[in-house]
């Protein structure tokens, strides 16, 4: 059987860096940080003061008011990346077949918001019996979002959530690509989205020692690749890509980003939360990727990396690069993007494959910010171009793009310039 070529047509954003995937881009660029004191809730007790939160986003201005009600933040992000993702696009859904249209979205968390509410309020009225919200289950559960989006598109294709923690949303993307060249769909709006920037979110990674506590200075607190990180800063947010089948791209004149040629999946089976210190699952995600590419690693010029700014984390990434990549690795660009963004959880792949895309198509690659002179890690080489705090121009001919998750989850996704 003769696999099916993929595209990606649409993109939609909302991060904390950005309200659309232009101005996420353009600030990714310049080196813009979205850290900022918590505003969501009040954390002047909390270990973690500071995230990269959404900022000035008008979510009536996408999805009625009342409807926007019956939602987690988590899905109202992820509708809303979607819906530029779509527009972006040009679909004329009146004109397509929408049996052939699918959303397949990632999320590690879901709902948080939503259960802390609504478990608080009985918890501290217990007096009046079970009281619960109606639209409780349906705001909570993982999968809504994808259901949202089918049901405000009329979209009867593959429809399902992902949920591999920080993989989520590159399973996701993963799953909406092989979809699509195995014949069972067109077009495939698939993403990620997360909203846990809430008391037990925060809480629950600081009793971890999982986040940065540098509360003095949260704009430089994300520092990947540099001795003195502490931790990842929590982010929110969406990203969406339309992936679709190239046939049917060109047959309705669609603009094409890029091509996505390959995915990898591995588990570390290692722990629980930490990455295996020599990178072997890192190592085998990236491998299968490029097999399934049918690429050679120096057909790569770009890695958006996992790079969250944890101790063991980013030394295992640079080893596993290192071992993959061979000499290859000294002549690719390593960015981390999440210097900026934050750790979007479940988000983050489906953010960081749009970063990916973007640097393909535009030759340029988006920079690791706050790093300065000296902050060498000894386990670290250095002599790997870790595009430190300015964006760099050069041709891009491919991306790869890492995504790792708690329990071991560990997932990859390659993009390369479209050429017939």
């Amino acid at each position: 059987m003769e696999l099916k070529r993929v595209v990606v047509t649409g993109l939609g954003a909302v991060t904390p860096i950005g309200n659309n995937p232009e101005e996420t881009w353009n600030n990714m660029l310049n080196g813009v940080s979205g850290a900022a004191p918590i505003t969501l809730f009040d954390a002047s007790s909390f270990k973690t003061q500071f995230a990269c939160e959404v900022k000035n986003l008008k979510v009536n201005d996408y999805i009625d008011r009342k409807e926007a009600r019956k939602m987690d933040r988590y899905a109202q992000l992820a509708i809303i990346a979607a819906m530029q993702a779509m527009q972006d696009s040009g679909l004329n859904l009146d004109e397509e077949d929408k049996n052939r249209i699918g959303v397949i979205y990632g999320v590690g968390i879901g709902g948080i918001k939503t259960f802390e509410e609504e478990v608080g309020y009985w918890a501290t009225h217990q007096e009046l019996g079970p009281k619960f919200n109606p639209f409780f289950i349906p705001k909570m559960i993982a999968d809504i979002a994808a259901g949202h989006i089918s049901i405000m598109y009329g979209l009867h294709g593959p429809n399902f959530a992902t949920t591999s923690a920080c993989a989520s949303s590159t399973n996701a993307l993963a799953d909406a690509f092989n979809l699509i060249r195995l014949g069972k769909a067109n077009v495939i709006v698939s993403g990620g989205a997360e909203a846990a920037i809430t008391p037990s979110g925060v809480g629950g990674f600081n009793a971890m020692h999982a986040l940065s506590t540098r509360n003095d200075d949260p704009e430089h607190a994300s520092r990947p690749f540099s001795a003195s990180r502490d931790g990842f800063i929590m982010g929110e947010g969406a990203g969406c890509l339309i992936l679709e089948e190239l046939e049917h791209a060109k047959a309705r004149g669609a603009k094409i980003y890029a091509e996505m040629v390959g995915e990898g999946m591995s588990a570390d089976a290692h722990h629980i939360t930490a990455s295996h210190p020599e990178g072997l699952g890192a190592c085998l995600v990236m491998q299968n990727a490029l097999e399934d590419a049918g690429m050679k690693p120096e057909d790569i010029d770009y890695i958006n990396v996992h790079g969250t700014s944890t101790p063991v984390g980013d030394i295992s990434e640079a080893k596993a690069i290192k071992q993959v990549f061979g000499e290859a690795a000294y002549k690719l660009n390593i960015s981390s993007t999440k210097s900026m963004t934050g750790h979007l959880l479940g988000a983050a792949g489906a953010v960081e494959a749009l970063a990916s895309v973007l640097a393909v198509k535009n030759d340029i690659i988006p920079p690791t910010i706050n790093h300065v002179e000296g902050d060498e890690d000894p386990e670290i080489d250095y002599t790997l171009n870790y595009t430190f705090n300015k964006a760099e121009k050069r041709e891009v001919r491919a991306a790869l793009s890492n995504t790792f998750g708690f329990g071991g989850h560990n997932a990859c996704v390659i993009f390369k310039k479209y050429a017939e």
